[in-house]
């Protein structure tokens, strides 16, 4: 196994630190434009963080899982938004490490490259001479509008009457963009509907979905041996998507308390808010489940980490689990905003407030269909209990 010698975390989350503030300040036009701002995109870049996961040959950092979630928390205590698409873009490049060689000469030619992506196979790949012929519509494209390159989730004929499921590595440029992200929360993550039509894809840029990106069976010769793509696919992507939801509650508490001294309870003898024993129930209780989520999170990145360095198989229930870790951050997370989105009062549903748009983020990240608290611990249930887990996406 290939270790690389990442900057240590607290550099990496130190950058993320750096850059909360400004985030911050452009939260209110990005949630206005649904994407990034140009400042908070140049600081990304400039921080060196988007290339976490590209492969070292490339220039790429690769840092352990549990730095990954780290900074990618830190990102969405500034916004959710940033964090969500932080998210993505990480997931992006570590997806095109499983590419073969070639492929990868292509999409990391340019040292800022932004990948998105999905994994619903809304796609058709019909073979043809050099590679395959793509069409499909792609919904909730987080942070296409300013990627270069997307790796979509398609089914693929095979050739001999059957279909596949694939990933598959194209260009934003030969997609059209579809502007229908119109969203109560999670607004500035631009997570638009990319389309498809008789696209021709080179054959190195198509990926069979079950034995690589599930069952790692690299087609990379340069990256097999690192750590960092010995981890499965789901396992280390919804620990990374997680994260976000843990910094958006982290972002809420922050929030809470700086509006707290001063503040009183209205209609109430309570002059003072911060004196009466329900705020010190709210905030107990908020800080109780942020704990929550936070141990969820950190067990789901150090079992990867581990599992990687020893060179383990995961288990099936490994794999259940990690679903359900991630479930758990996304749940504790918006258990503990809901709390004191509730003891922040009428005047928290202002605009210029962060807490009603945290609350409206972070009920977002809780419905996405890979992260939703309820379906992952069912599967995690239902293999607790014997049963086939219902579901290829472990």
């Amino acid at each position: 196994m290939t270790i690389i010698e990442a900057p240590p975390r607290p550099d990496l989350v130190g950058r993320a630190t750096e850059l909360v503030d400004l985030i911050r300040k452009h939260a209110p036009w990005q949630e206005e434009n649904r994407t990034l701002h140009e400042e908070v995109l140049r600081g990304l870049v400039d921080s060196g963080l988007l290339r976490m996961t590209v492969p070292a040959h490339f220039g790429g950092s690769v840092p352990d899982a549990r730095t990954v979630c780290d900074v990618v928390a830190e990102l969405g205590r500034g916004d959710g938004s940033v964090g969500w698409t932080m998210s993505t873009w990480t997931i992006g490049a570590w997806m095109a490490g499983l590419f073969p060689d070639e492929a990868q000469d292509e999409m990391f030619a340019d040292p800022e490259v932004r990948i998105c992506g999905s994994i619903g196979p809304n796609g058709l790949a019909v073979p043809t001479d050099g590679g395959y012929v793509l069409n499909g519509k792609w919904h909730f494209n987080t942070g296409s509008p300013q990627s270069q390159w997307a790796v979509h989730a398609s089914l693929m004929e095979t050739g001999d009457g059957q279909i596949a499921p694939a990933t598959i590595a194209v260009p934003m440029s030969e997609l059209t963009v579809v502007d229908d992200w119109h969203t109560s929360g999670l607004r500035a993550t631009g997570s638009v509907t990319t389309i498809a039509e008789n696209l021709f894809v080179p054959r190195a840029r198509v990926l069979p979905m079950l034995p690589v990106i599930l069952n790692n069976q690299h087609l990379s010769e340069r990256n097999a041996d690192y750590q960092a793509w010995r981890m499965p696919f789901l396992p280390f992507a919804v620990a990374v998507a997680g994260s976000p939801a843990l910094g958006m509650a982290q972002a809420a508490r922050e929030a809470f308390f700086e509006r707290l001294p001063g503040r009183k309870i209205t209609y109430t003898g309570y002059e003072l808010q911060v004196e009466a024993p329900l705020t010190h129930l709210q905030v107990a209780e908020a800080a109780v489940k942020l704990d929550e989520a936070e141990f969820h999170l950190n067990r789901q990145a150090e079992r990867l980490d581990t599992k990687a360095q020893n060179g383990e198989t995961w288990t099936l229930q490994e794999r259940a689990l990690a679903r359900m870790d991630a479930g758990a951050v996304c749940q504790r997370a918006k258990e503990s905003v809901d709390v004191l989105n509730t003891a922040s009062g009428g005047s928290s549903i202002y605009s210029h407030v962060p807490m009603q748009r945290i609350e409206r983020d972070v009920q977002a990240i809780n419905l996405h269909g890979v992260m939703h608290p309820n379906t992952n611990a069912e599967t995690y249930g239902r293999v607790l209990c014997g049963l086939e887990p219902n579901t290829d996406f472990l």
